[in-house]
């Protein structure tokens, strides 16, 4: 992308989460190169720091912060930053998750549980910190879901429980702030991320033999969608579940 493309966020503000790297960090420099002011924020403060750094290097405007997204009291002082900052929030991307792996029966509660709060949990906490000021600017919130939600990978119970709970309650909240706040997902496939660079290469190719674009995503691939979905361009779109995943949901290779 560059800078002459439309600003769309011009004048907003967004508030990102795991935005140290990745998708969040892809997220962070795309809102910001279309006008917004972002706050990075990720439980890896150094990293926030880094990303806003980069962003304003980059002629943005940006801050870093850390952020535990299982913490409330830390999104109320995420949200104090933001109205000192700018005085308003308009984008919502929340990013944070964990996958561990095991089959159902390998999973002790701990691990379960942990699964679901930082996955699912810390949507309701971040949703509930945030929407007085998004109501304030009738403004749109995009969660990180996964492919996951919609197809059955063997060893993931609690991540596609805790993915297909979000799908829910993407709609759920579409409903109960209508007019006031959107609300959507991003269901990315195989995107290369940092946590995908400890995979064989082998399984990394067949990972994108089986998805019909031939390739695996990339974060600015993500980070196009939950742009689009936060814009007034979607401004009649919510309450849906947008799959980002090259096609690997609708093909037949297992």
């Amino acid at each position: 992308m560059t800078v002459a493309a439309a600003a769309r966020f011009t004048g907003r503000t967004a508030l990102l989460t795991a935005a140290a790297s990745g998708i969040g960090a892809a997220t962070a420099h795309r809102l910001a190169a279309e006008g917004a002011s972002v706050l990075v924020t990720d439980v890896d403060a150094e990293g926030a720091q880094r990303v806003a750094e980069e962003v304003r290097a980059a002629g943005g405007q940006a801050q870093g912060r850390r952020l535990d997204v299982t913490s409330p009291s830390q999104w109320t002082a995420a949200v104090t930053e933001v109205e000192s900052w700018t005085g308003r929030l308009d984008v919502l991307h929340l990013n944070a998750g964990q996958n561990v792996h095991g089959a159902a029966h390998e999973l002790d509660d701990a691990t379960w549980h942990q699964q679901l709060r930082l996955c699912l949990d810390a949507v309701l906490y971040g949703v509930r910190a945030t929407v007085p000021l998004l109501r304030t600017a009738r403004g749109a919130v995009v969660i990180t879901s996964s492919v996951h939600a919609v197809i059955g990978f063997k060893g993931f119970p609690a991540y596609a429980a805790a993915k297909g709970g979000i799908d829910a309650l993407v709609r759920q909240l579409a409903v109960e702030y209508g007019g006031q706040i959107r609300f959507n997902a991003v269901l990315p496939g195989a995107v290369a991320t940092a946590l995908w660079a400890e995979v064989p290469d082998e399984y990394k190719a067949l990972a994108a033999s089986r998805t019909p674009v031939g390739r695996l995503g990339t974060p600015e691939d993500i980070a196009a969608a939950v742009a689009f979905l936060a814009s007034e361009d979607a401004s009649f779109i919510t309450g849906q579940n947008v799959l980002v995943d090259g096609g690997r949901s609708i093909s037949s290779q297992e």
